[in-house]
């Protein structure tokens, strides 16, 4: 999996970003904070925090499969070597005896035609562009609407060079979105989940939006915390706002960081994670 290297205003700031760009929760993701802000006279803060992060790379199963069967079969034939005998496989052990040599030669070239297919596809995986997995994802968002009988468009569209959304439009769409986006955010978890599963040396960020759910929503964030921001620098006064999706964590942070006199941290876990707006040092 490739690494994105994210800033923000603190490590907390940085990590959301990060987070919501490879569009994963905390758990998902691999994060190394590279560099923090630092304190300089009267305790302002100097510099920003740097962190670099991942999606969790699978773990290698077919690799460890294969060392298991080369584990067995160096296991049965070091047993035929020392002559250990098995009432129940007497003759057998004797034909391997026997046969030896050929025996070894047939076996080994088998287990290459299995290799070979796997590291062909992880070479195949490794050249996909970001369109290519982009219609695997669309190919499986047309199938489940499908199949729950929604009459719906699936679009491609090409965000920038690293990200792609897939535009899910229709009539009678609300379900799909749900409070606050809750299913919204589902059902792209699950769509990122099949496209990963074919290409898993990519990283390439896929955005799912249903109704233009998405980009109304972010305007109408930006809106809102532009708005919180002009009360915090007028009062002084620090701003908590209520839990929220990385995503929509990630809208703030971002929003904010374009306000003079102002900025943001995060605070709390997992469901209870909110941002926080305080007055600049």
């Amino acid at each position: 999996m490739e690494w994105v290297e994210v800033t923000g205003t603190s490590v907390d700031a940085a990590k959301e970003a990060a987070l919501a760009q490879l569009g994963v929760e905390a758990d998902d993701a691999e994060i190394l904070i590279v560099s923090e802000p630092t304190k300089g006279l009267f305790g302002r803060v100097r510099g920003e925090a740097r962190v670099k992060a991942r999606v969790k790379p699978a773990g290698p199963r077919p690799k460890r499969n294969r060392n298991r069967r080369e584990r067995s079969g160096a296991g049965e034939g070091g047993g035929n070597r020392e002559g250990q005998q098995r009432p129940q496989k007497a003759s057998g052990d004797g034909e391997r005896q026997k046969g030896t040599a050929p025996q070894g030669n047939r076996n080994k070239p088998q287990r290459e035609g299995q290799q070979r297919p796997k590291q062909e596809e992880r070479e195949m995986a490794d050249g996909m562009t970001l369109e290519e997995q982009a219609k695997v994802g669309q190919e499986f968002l047309k199938g489940l609407l499908d199949a729950y009988g929604y009459q719906a468009d699936v679009a491609i569209r090409n965000l920038d060079d690293e990200t792609v959304e897939l535009s899910v439009t229709g009539d009678e769409l609300g379900l799909l979105v749900g409070p606050r986006g809750s299913t919204l955010a589902a059902l792209q978890d699950i769509t990122r989940t099949v496209v990963q599963a074919k290409f898993t040396a990519r990283t390439d960020r896929i955005l799912v939006d249903v109704a233009q759910y998405r980009e109304r929503r972010v305007a109408a964030l930006t809106r809102w915390v532009q708005g919180i921001a002009e009360e915090v620098k007028a009062s002084g006064e620090e701003r908590p706002l209520e839990p929220m999706s990385a995503a929509d964590r990630k809208v703030i942070h971002d929003t904010v960081a374009t306000i003079d006199g102002v900025e943001t941290r995060s605070e709390g876990e997992d469901a209870r994670r909110h941002v926080v707006l305080a007055p600049s040092a």
